[in-house]
């Protein structure tokens, strides 16, 4: 009987160690603790094993949580940044300049997703940035676009809506990145600035 009850004790405590540790590292209580290959590049992170046969079981119950399509590595590399240049969290109360050259994949985008990971709720249409903006309006190579909730007197190709999303990120996705990239992107990467231009109240 008392091995009965050992027993017992340890198979509930293992499940319930189990299934804490899997929502922990997921992502979902807290969010949750990374593990895989991270990195970072003046405050854009990624986890270089998404989209690799060395992506580790969290890893991957995360990208098929929030990861919409994760691709194979040598089709599209992923960094997110949820902080502006001074390292503030990014607001819908601010607005923003971000600003970058030439990156180096053959096609990139920039977008913007609330805390939960999901498109904001407008119906602006203006939630991303991407290359093929960035060349329409002249130089591919030296390009900028505003991050506000309402539009400003520019073009509407050059403003993210933030409208919504209360705080937010934005992920840079990399399509056919460059081997220099993914040999060394801390060397090879020089990632867009985001610049806090005002807030509501001041800056």
């Amino acid at each position: 009987m008392r091995i009965l009850l050992i027993s017992l004790i340890a198979a509930v405590c293992g499940t319930a160690i189990g299934a804490v540790s899997a929502l922990w590292m997921g992502g979902l209580l807290s969010g949750g603790l990374r593990i895989g290959d991270s990195i970072k590049v003046d405050d854009w992170s990624s986890d270089w094993s998404i989209g690799s046969e060395a992506a580790n079981p969290y890893v991957r119950a995360r990208i098929a949580r929030v990861g919409l399509l994760a691709l194979r590595k040598e089709e599209a590399v992923y960094f997110n940044r949820a902080v502006d240049d001074e390292g503030r969290a990014l607001t819908e109360a601010c607005t923003y300049r971000v600003s970058a050259g030439a990156l180096p994949a053959e096609w990139w985008s920039i977008t913007l997703y609330d805390r939960d990971s999901r498109l904001p709720m407008n119906t602006d249409g203006a939630l991303s940035f991407d290359a093929t903006d960035a060349a329409d309006l002249g130089d591919a190579g030296d390009w900028s676009f505003t991050i506000s909730p309402a539009k400003g007197t520019g073009p509407k190709r050059q403003w993210v809506s933030s409208k919504a999303a209360d705080v937010f990120d934005l992920t840079l996705r990399l399509y056919l990145p460059t081997d220099a990239l993914l040999d060394d992107p801390a060397a090879a990467l020089r990632p867009p600035r985001i610049e806090r231009l005002s807030c509501e109240g001041g800056v």
